[in-house]
């Protein structure tokens, strides 16, 4: 029975090791898949706050442009009373 139980242990030695190699394989892969999850949380922090500041900078930009509307729209009126005078 030395014949078959030894091939037995040597499958099952096999079978160890492939074992062995996939868990670290999946130890590698579950660092990186951490990696990337951290990664994508700092660049989502990033694009909210991306987000805010261009929501408020385009709230200015659109108080100021009808600000200089109005202006444009005074000084156009004041030339013109002043151009009959």
């Amino acid at each position: 029975m030395s014949g078959p139980g030894a091939a037995l242990r040597g499958y099952n030695e096999e079978l160890r090791e492939g074992l062995a190699e996939l868990r670290a394989r999946r130890e590698e892969l579950s660092g990186r898949i951490r990696a990337e999850e951290a990664e994508r949380a700092r660049l989502q922090g990033r694009i909210w706050a991306l987000t805010e500041r261009l929501a408020r900078t385009s709230e200015s930009l659109a108080r100021n442009l009808a600000a200089r509307s109005e202006l444009d729209r005074t000084i156009a009126e004041t030339e013109a009373a002043y151009g009959k005078v």
